[in-house]
């Protein structure tokens, strides 16, 4: 009796007390039988979320973790997919841009991708953190596993982070010769080609590399331009090299290179036009826009290169080093108010660049497990745009023709860490943990705005009349934080784990790259601003929160059920807002610059539950090999501002919501596999749902509806797996949702003659056909 190749891996969602689902299976009395079921039961997934490999029950901590095959078989893209099948996480494309996060877990997280700010939640690429939000939005290939940790992060990770972490794992190389081919054709013509290949040079060597090329039209058009909104070019390779030194040193070397030159993602208008003669009504597609600023090219170029060394010093310790370096650069036009006359039209150049140096000393023994680590971070982030608000001769231009509000916001961060974390079984039922982290930052400053008339600057191919200095800042400030981490597990059973945990997280202050010294606040009515001042308003202070979270993890019936369930409290200090507001520089009653403006508006108060998990239902597996399983993610947050301060020093915390952060989100699949036509046939689909959620702190015309999201997809693969083909349908509804936007109109000082309120949209219904070939 022939069995086809087992999906259980690809199937299962690896959730928080997930093993990645085994299977209980009636057993027959065939040497090749017990061998199948054998490997359905115990081919496991491991994860890494303490720094060693794990089967999730026994890490008291919240993480889902889903293999490459599986994200595969779902369809999925891009990072950002992963929030459809993560409770209480929001990853989404920010606004106007192609490649640039968004990313909230449990409420905590960084809307606004400015220079300067630290992340909410970090991300890792092979255990090397993106220091930036630019070029984060990563497409999934040549992947592992994909990791999501939820809740502070710090005494196991190189950088802390205050809301969580995501870990993207790439495939490491074979010890055989494989060679992968994947196509992929679909709706608004899309086209994709991906190359993996992993080579042995010699019996310790190993090279590999995988290339990709990614292709679509736009879901829209640009009225004006005639350019395609919402469409794709993107190429993108990963080179690699592994080196076993011996038996107990090994290195891995790694590079990567990416290039986004899809078109500007421009925002679709939500108001019609204000002043005649133009009449722009609201256009009846939200993928199209009329935005009409084309003075530079979106485009995203992202490489960096990492050098991995561990050693195994003994049986107990092993040591290892992470050293790398990234570099990215944007340009982006921004056209805020998505009209083709300049006003609020923004073209953009973003350039950061980052040195990581980690070094961890792990330790393994009979009943104590863990790390102490060091981590230094040296990095650059710099900005500069321009603020048009009318060209010259325009109909609609100000008294100065051309206005043009110019920053250069510049924000340097060096910081070092030392952490440790450990685990000790008490007995062997019974552990507890301790961890701890230290940091210290350092940020530095330089903001210089300047205001001309006459167009563009010459970063923009212009060359206006100067007028003006409102902001010539430079900045200094250091930072330091201990963060600790204490947790108790108990297992009644081998299969089964009850945790509490309390951990702290750390996010450092820094100063706002687009602050306007001039609009500083006047405190002491002493008729001129004083430097303090000036800083304090440039300035914004660290956050910290206080988690707790009691769970429980189980494997059940063999591992063919698995499932988890947490609870969580944050209590959130000197919140970070960061925000824009409207600047009059010519004092004519209009607001035609802004000011970035961040404060430490208060404390909020975050609680939740989380339950996900898997069952897989196998009636005479033995016989038929069929396969039915389910998956589940269900997530709820209670999230509240006990304290909002506005500008006025008033408590508005009634009147703000916590932003990207839907009360309820949830996800249901199933999936069937089962031999057919001579090979196997694997049917997968899946609906995602999101509740109510907020674009900004307060509420508006651009907050989302609840909404349900409809996948589903079929492969077909030969009993050898070489040939695989698939059809992919996501969104197959249609649903018409906001993901991000602009509002300068509900707000205290509205930016802008036509006023600002525009939005961009996900995906539209798409289809993928898709085939894949491995030798």
């Amino acid at each position: 009796m022939k069995h086809h190749t087992p999906h259980i891996v690809r199937l299962a969602l690896v959730s928080a007390t997930a093993l990645t689902a085994g299977l209980a299976v009636h057993a027959q009395d065939t040497s090749t039988t017990e061998e199948a079921n054998d490997q359905r039961r115990f081919n496991t997934v491991t994860v890494t979320a303490q720094r060693r490999e794990q089967n999730l029950v026994d890490v008291p901590v919240s993480v889902s973790a889903f293999d490459g095959d599986l994200l595969a078989d779902l369809g999925v893209a891009d990072l950002t997919e992963i929030a459809k099948i993560s409770p209480n996480v929001t990853l989404e494309v920010s606004r106007g841009t192609n490649t640039t996060l968004s990313a909230f877990i449990r409420g905590v997280g960084q809307q606004d991708p400015v220079a300067g700010f630290e992340a909410g939640v970090g991300l890792y690429v092979d255990d090397v953190y993106l220091n930036r939000p630019q070029g984060a939005v990563l497409d999934v290939y040549d992947v592992e596993r994909v990791e999501v940790l939820r809740g502070p992060q710090g005494t196991l990770y190189g950088r802390n982070t205050i809301g969580g972490a995501i870990k993207y794992v790439t495939r490491k190389l074979s010890d055989t010769p494989t060679y992968e081919v994947n196509l992929k054709a679909g709706t608004y013509n899309q086209f994709d080609g991906i190359v993996t290949t992993s080579l042995p040079v010699t019996d310790n060597f190993r090279v590999g590399a995988s290339v990709a090329s990614l292709n679509r039209d736009g879901y829209g058009e640009n009225i004006i331009t005639g350019d395609e909104n919402y469409n794709k070019q993107l190429f993108g390779a990963r080179l690699s090299a592994e080196l076993d030194v011996s038996d107990t040193f090994q290195v891995r070397a790694a590079a990567d290179y990416s290039l986004d030159k899809s078109n500007a993602r421009q925002g679709h208008r939500l108001l019609a036009d204000r002043f005649p003669p133009f009449t722009y009504p609201v256009l009846g597609d939200v993928f199209d826009t009329r935005a009409g600023l084309d003075v530079i090219e979106q485009r995203v170029e992202a490489y960096g290169g990492s050098l991995v060394a561990e050693l195994e010093v003994n049986d107990n310790w092993t040591v290892k080093n992470i050293l790398a370096y990234r570099e990215d650069e944007s340009t982006s036009p921004i056209d805020f108010d998505s009209l083709p006359e300049a006003d609020v039209d923004v073209p953009a150049i973003y350039e950061n660049d980052q040195f990581s140096e980690e070094l961890q000393f792990l330790y393994s023994g009979d009943r104590l497990n863990g790390l102490i680590g060091f981590y230094y971070l040296d990095a650059n982030a710099s900005t500069v745009f321009d603020v048009l608000l009318a060209e010259t001769g325009a109909i609609l231009s100000p008294p100065l023709p051309g206005l043009n509000a110019q920053t250069f916001g510049e924000v340097g961060t060096e910081t070092w860490s030392i952490f440790g974390d450990f685990t000790y079984d008490l007995t062997d039922q019974w552990s507890v943990s301790l961890g701890g982290r230290y940091t210290e930052d350092t940020r530095t400053s330089r903001v210089l705005r300047r205001t001309y008339i006459g167009g563009f600057s010459e970063y923009f191919g212009g060359d206006p009349l100067l007028i003006a200095t409102t902001s010539d800042f430079n900045g200094e400030a250091d930072y330091d934080d201990f963060s600790p981490r204490v947790s108790v597990s108990y297992k009644p059973t081998p299969d089964t784990n009850i945790y509490a945990t309390y951990s702290q997280g750390f996010k450092g202050g820094s100063f706002d790259p687009r602050g306007q010294t001039t609009a500083a606040a006047d405190v002491d009515n002493d008729g001129s601003l004083s430097e303090q001042e000036i800083y304090d308003f440039m300035q914004f202070d660290p956050e910290e929160v206080d988690s707790y979270e009691i769970g429980y993890k189980a494997s059940q019936l063999g591992g063919a059920v698995n499932y988890s369930l947490a609870a969580f409290y944050s209590d959130y200090k000197d919140v970070q807002v960061p925000g824009s507001i409207g600047v009059d520089t010519d004092d004519d009653g209009i607001a035609d610059s802004f000011s970035g403006v961040t404060t430490n508006a208060g404390a909020a108060t975050i609680w939740g539950v989380e339950f996900e998990g898997t069952a897989t239902v196998a009636e005479d597996m033995a016989r038929s090999g069929d396969l039915l399983n389910f998956g589940w993610s269900l997530g709820y947050l209670d999230a509240q501002f006990d304290e909002y301060i506005d500008a006025f020093g008033n408590n508005v915390a009634d009147q703000r919501v916590i932003q990207n952060t839907p009360d309820w989100t949830a996800n249901g699949r199933v999936s069937y596999d089962t031999p057919f036509a001579g090979g196997n046939l694997l049917l997968n689909t899946q609906l995602s749902y999101r509740g109510d959620s907020s674009q900004f702190e307060v509420p508006g015309p651009l907050d989302q509806e609840a909404f349900t999201l409809w996948d589903a997809s079929v492969r077909w693969e030969t009993e050898d797996g070489r040939w695989g083909f698939q059809l992919t349908g996501k969104n197959l509804t249609d649903e018409e949702y906001i993901v991000a936007g602009y509002d300068f109109v509900n707000v205290a000082s509205p930016l802008g003659i036509e006023g600002t309120l525009t939005a961009f949209y996900g995906d539209p219904r798409t289809v993928t056909a898709g085939i894949d070939y491995k030798f």
